[in-house]
């Protein structure tokens, strides 16, 4: 069932889906959410990175702002370091300052992206699509469970198997073997 309303799982973006939506944000909005797709991180993580965290050709996330509470390094794609360094992100402290103090808030983020697809008439996503799609295209390339499992921080199999998308094709193709 797709999202809608905050029920239901987010939609996974094609390849054309995601790249209309980064031309819509911001830099700053553009580089937390390729952080998302290229790490598989929640946006919460991505967020609250600070330079420090970006560590060689790495990204750390550090325990206090992971979900599960341990700390995770995810190589960095060359793409995601090239959005990065197009993006101008300070040096030191927060990647993604917030306008007052602290970094920048889920809501903005999220808000970002609303509008961003509803401006591309796109329905159904959210700011887990990076999540969802980061897994789901590891494992349709043959990356093991358990490689995945830990570069995303999932505490065990079942709950990283729910964010894995399976295609009526790839059923079809199944039962086609037999």
């Amino acid at each position: 069932m797709p999202k809608r309303d905050r029920h239901g799982q987010a939609e996974m973006w094609t390849e054309d889906q995601f790249h209309q939506v980064m031309a819509e944000l911001s830099p700053k909005m553009r580089a937390i959410f390729s952080i998302c797709f290229y790490t598989g991180c929640r946006v919460s993580e991505a967020r609250q990175l600070k330079a420090e965290d970006v560590v060689g050709n790495a990204i750390v996330l550090r325990k206090e702002t992971t979900k599960t509470k341990r700390t995770r390094s995810v190589p960095m794609h060359p793409q995601l370091k090239q959005i990065l360094d197009e993006a101008e992100l300070p040096t030191t402290g927060y990647l993604f300052p917030g306008r007052k103090s602290g970094c920048v808030t889920r809501q903005a983020c999220d808000t970002a992206l609303r509008v961003a697809c509803d401006r591309l008439g796109l329905r159904g996503f959210s700011t887990h699509s990076n999540r969802r799609t980061w897994a789901t295209k590891l494992d349709k390339a043959g990356v093991r469970l358990k490689t995945i499992q830990d570069l995303g921080g999932w505490t065990s199999m079942a709950a990283l198997q729910r964010y894995l998308d399976v295609s009526e094709e790839e059923k079809v193709d199944a039962i086609a073997k037999l």
